[in-house]
């Protein structure tokens, strides 16, 4: 007998690297509606449930992509099982996309051994995946492994001090300009560089990160950009006193801060809201194009105030080699392309996903804020290429 209101079947889920499995504990099946798509699938049908005979009803959207060609479901009298083949071959954090706990969703502990020689005997998924099954375990049982939490923790607490740091440098920084104007930008680098110092060390931690897996990016790109401004910081203004009163100083601080304060803002608010992606994303590709400009402005001002002096240079048997021509050499051959490399990434890969999301309707896109000191946007399914055919499912 059903009921107007429908109500939510427990669903018990496992996976392999290929495959998820999903049985909807439902009993005697009447007239089921499946609906399976690459990113989501809805189900409704009458059976005996936990609440007795009365009309059931699932929506899920995955974590990832669902070939929905090879894909299949069989009704069985004491469940419905689901057998979706991935489109890449990975194992999946969690089953849904949203990370939150649900009381009906549930591990089916007996199906998480790998399938793919009967022959063979059995190995249990706890041996080769042991993180990953702890961590679905935990979120399942309302817990997170003592890892995972030390290394939420770590990452809030590395993500607050640079927030505030570089918040704190800004406003300084614009506090002074409304109170003198420009007259302020002298006395910049005397107010902030200790501050900026601190925060720029601590941004060698970044590589850390990369290496360790605690944030998505390359090692060799976060070390040469840490490294590059922190060369340009203490070598090029720290070290020469009349860099400090320059305003290109005060605009370098400037675009530095705000690119900060941008990359770490979803970090702090952990949120994801399409208009905070789109405004993040517009921003950042901005102000890193103008960082590009004051960079080269920073190391120009260098050459003309120390071109000069002799201290930069260092005397070699056969010719005259000095540090202002190592700058000028940084100048002409090995910025533009590193720097174009970097900033156009980002823009690459929002043209693709947008490209894919013309063509493609059912295809959503997901920034993700990499953790280096770039702040370099991603898509977490840019690289998805398959062409996304009509819903086609079939019965075992």
């Amino acid at each position: 007998m059903s009921d107007d209101n429908p109500l939510h079947p427990f669903i018990y889920w496992a996976q392999t690297e290929t495959k998820i499995t999903l049985k909807i504990d439902l009993r005697n099946v009447q007239s089921p509606i499946v609906d399976l798509r690459e990113k989501s699938l809805e189900f409704s049908a009458v059976g005996v449930g936990a609440q007795g005979e009365k009309k059931y009803s699932a929506s899920l959207d995955f974590y990832g992509y669902i070939d929905t060609d090879t894909s299949q479901y069989r009704v069985l009298d004491r469940h419905v099982e689901f057998s979706l083949i991935k489109i890449n071959s990975e194992f999946w954090e969690r089953l849904l996309e949203d990370p939150r706990k649900h009381a009906w969703l549930k591990i089916d502990f007996d199906k998480w051994v790998h399938q793919e020689d009967l022959s063979e005997e059995a190995r249990d998924i706890m041996e080769d995946y042991p993180d990953l099954f702890d961590k679905i375990k935990g979120e399942e049982m309302g817990w997170a492994t003592k890892r995972e939490s030390m290394k939420k923790v770590y990452l809030f607490l590395y993500n607050l001090w640079q927030f505030v740091g570089f918040l704190y440098i800004i406003s300084v920084m614009i506090t002074r300009y409304m109170k003198d104007g420009p007259d302020s930008m002298e006395g910049t680098y005397e107010n902030v560089w200790k501050m900026l110092a601190m925060c720029l060390v601590t941004q060698f931690l970044e590589v850390f990160h990369c290496m360790v897996g605690y944030t998505k990016g390359n090692v060799v790109e976060a070390a040469m950009q840490t490294t590059m401004r922190a060369v340009i910081f203490f070598a090029l203004i720290l070290s020469e006193e009349r860099m400090h009163t320059k305003p290109v100083v005060f605009y370098l601080f400037c675009v530095w801060s705000t690119i900060e304060l941008v990359s770490f803002v979803p970090f702090i608010l952990n949120i994801d809201v399409s208009l905070l992606n789109w405004y993040t994303r517009t921003v950042w590709n901005i102000v890193c194009q103008m960082e590009l400009i004051v960079d080269f402005m920073i190391n120009l001002s260098f050459i003309w105030s120390t071109s000069s002096l002799k201290r930069y240079y260092v005397g070699f048997p056969s010719f005259l080699y000095s540090g202002v021509q190592n700058v000028l050499c940084y100048l002409l051959y090995i910025s533009p392309p590193f720097f174009s490399s970097c900033k156009c990434n980002s823009l690459n890969q929002m043209f693709r996903c947008n490209r894919l999301q013309a063509k493609h309707p059912s295809f959503q896109c997901h920034p993700v804020i990499y953790g280096d000191v770039s702040g370099l946007l991603s898509c977490a399914y840019c690289q998805h290429r398959r062409t996304v055919k009509g819903s086609k499912y079939r019965k075992q």
